[in-house]
């Protein structure tokens, strides 16, 4: 009798496992391989920006998920295009958007990049400052 329960005991032990693996497997299984960098990078109201990710598959099956990027911020935000990354266990790649600032994007305003992929996301320390168009500058100066 006692080893019915033994065994009912192991395999319960077993399926707890299995499930909480299958579970967290699934969920972090992509990694961001470049998430280093606290970067604030200037731009002025218009201009164009690049985002370069790589990602990588951390996990023991072929996996595909939906990845989008967006700059968001308190004043202004700027949403990418949904691009599909297929990955083998292992295998890294690249992904790249090309985007452009709002015209009317505030001076001094800020957004962040923030990285969605199926239902999570994770936001890097990379920011756009938005900075005027106006530039001073010095053309003469006295001192008597």
């Amino acid at each position: 009798m006692a080893k019915k329960y033994i065994i009912a005991a192991f395999i319960a032990v077993l399926v707890v496992a299995a499930v909480h693996l299958a579970l967290t497997e699934k969920g972090s299984a992509l990694t961001l391989a470049n998430t280093y960098g606290d970067t604030v990078v200037n731009k002025i109201p218009g201009a164009h920006f690049k985002v370069s990710i790589t990602f990588k598959n951390t996990g023991v099956t072929e996996g595909s998920w939906v990845v989008n990027i967006a700059l968001e911020g308190d004043t202004w935000s700027q949403a990418g295009t949904p691009k599909t990354l297929r990955l083998r266990p292992g295998e890294s790649a690249t992904l790249t958007w090309n985007g452009t600032v709002p015209a009317n994007a505030p001076v001094d305003s800020v957004a962040r990049l923030v990285v969605y992929y199926d239902d999570s996301f994770k936001a890097l320390n990379w920011w756009i400052r938005i900075v005027s168009t106006a530039q001073l500058a010095i053309q003469s100066s006295s001192l008597e």
